[in-house]
């Protein structure tokens, strides 16, 4: 075992029985996939195949075959040695005795937090201001805004057109350019720039021919900087009818106990305040964090950062999955590349890096322990308001030991925010 700081090499060799028994192993995968004249595919005996193909096309497989026993074997000779990231490995080398392998292992670094209490980090007062009643009630009424149909009049911005519409370029009509019974509000810019203020004036059954442009920078090759025409029939106008602070709208609202304006208002208060406070929260831990690690010496490794980058660049994916966007799109979008993202997220990782290795040591220190039965109990909490098994809950958390986990560092922030003064 070669040891640098915060690095271990720690090299195994597989040999004798095990390494033959890997090589068969080898050997068995690869007769069900040759075909040798004079032999059912299938059939081919050990030393005719290896005097067609030699020995060693068998290596790499059955390197992959023992690869586990031996990281197994690496680590279980030396218990002392805890990896912090996946491990690299190197085949050292390989032949038809034996096969070595080189284990690289990243370490935990050395950390030393000198000031982590009395800090004196100021937490922001929240207050809840008349104005942002107002504009949190104006959204309400939006909200339950009823729709009329406009009897006589024309179509004005803030309207609502049921319209039909089809857009042609040199006389064709184009993919994607037809809707038929479309409601669209005037002065939304969900359509292209001209087509929503042509419709300003027209009538109920007027139909219209609008000559437009499509913009330079529109996702379609075939539509970028395109002269088109859009043939328009308008069926309905229907207009936002302000609602009022009466009966009617308390019930539409459902909300227990409030048939008041001045009720709603206090409830919009208690609902604003209490986001308010979350975020100052929020701000006063970021802030605590940050303070605190102005008072930690470790040197980390830059594996450490990579891997979280990795964890960082996987959750971005997933999140931007969910608007049906994938990384190419959005990588097209942003006139992007992946080498782009991950350097963006860097700081963000060696953040979150620092702070889950100076938390971890500050735990130590104080000895902030969680029993297992502790976080045994949260995570029946947990599964149970997330409405799950919880076997289903520890199996998508990542098992027991990361509640543990997760309440060990609460316990240390908590901790932080008490010995802050």
């Amino acid at each position: 075992m070669a040891k640098k700081k915060n690095e271990v090499k720690i090299t195994i060799k597989i040999e004798n029985n095990e390494w033959e028994k890997a090589l068969e192993k080898a050997f068995t995968k690869k007769q069900k996939e040759v075909t040798v004249d004079g032999f059912r595919k299938g059939k081919v005996p050990r030393n005719v195949y290896e005097k067609k193909f030699g020995k060693e096309s068998l290596f790499l497989d059955a390197a992959d075959i023992v690869l586990p026993d031996a990281y197994t074997k690496a680590m279980n000779d030396n218990k002392e040695v805890i990896p912090v990231v996946q491990p690299k490995v190197d085949l050292k080398s390989i032949d038809d005795k034996a096969c070595e392998f080189v284990f690289t292992i990243i370490t935990k670094p050395e950390v030393n937090v000198k000031k982590y209490t009395g800090l004196k980090v100021e937490k922001e007062k929240v207050t809840v201001k008349k104005e942002e009643i107002d504009h949190e009630l104006g959204h309400l009424l939006e909200k339950y805004t009823e729709l009329v149909v406009k009897e006589d009049g024309t179509v004005e911005n803030g309207n609502i057109a049921i319209i039909d519409f089809e857009g042609f370029k040199d006389g064709v009509a184009f993919d994607g350019g037809k809707g038929d019974n479309y409601s669209l509000e005037i002065g939304s810019h969900s359509f292209i720039p001209g087509f929503e203020e042509a419709l300003i004036g027209m009538k109920e059954k007027e139909e219209k021919e609008i000559d437009l442009t499509f913009p330079e920078d529109y996702p379609s090759e075939d539509l970028k900087g395109a002269k088109v025409v859009f043939k328009v029939k308008v069926h309905e106008i229907k207009e936002k009818q302000q609602r009022e602070l009466d009966q009617e709208f308390f019930e539409d609202l459902g909300m227990e106990g409030i048939d008041s304006e001045e009720k709603l208002r206090e409830e919009i208060k208690k609902n604003i305040k209490a986001q308010k406070d979350m975020e100052a929260e929020n701000k006063y831990v970021d802030a605590l964090l940050d303070a605190v690690s102005k008072n930690v010496e470790v040197d980390i490794p830059e594996e450490m950062v990579n891997e979280e980058v990795d964890r960082l660049m996987g959750r971005f994916e997933e999140q931007i999955k969910m608007q049906g966007i994938s990384l190419e799109l959005y990588y097209q979008f942003t006139k992007s590349d992946e080498k782009a993202l991950r350097s963006q997220m860097e700081k963000e990782a060696f953040k979150n890096v620092l702070y889950r290795l100076m938390l971890e040591e500050i735990s130590k220190k104080e000895k902030l322990e969680v029993s297992l039965e502790e976080a045994d109990k949260e995570a029946s909490e947990l599964a149970k308001k997330y409405q799950m098994k919880k076997e289903e809950f520890l199996n998508q958390f990542g098992g027991i030991e990361m509640v543990q986990y997760d309440l060990e560092i609460r316990k240390v922030v908590d901790f932080l925010k008490e010995n802050n003064k």
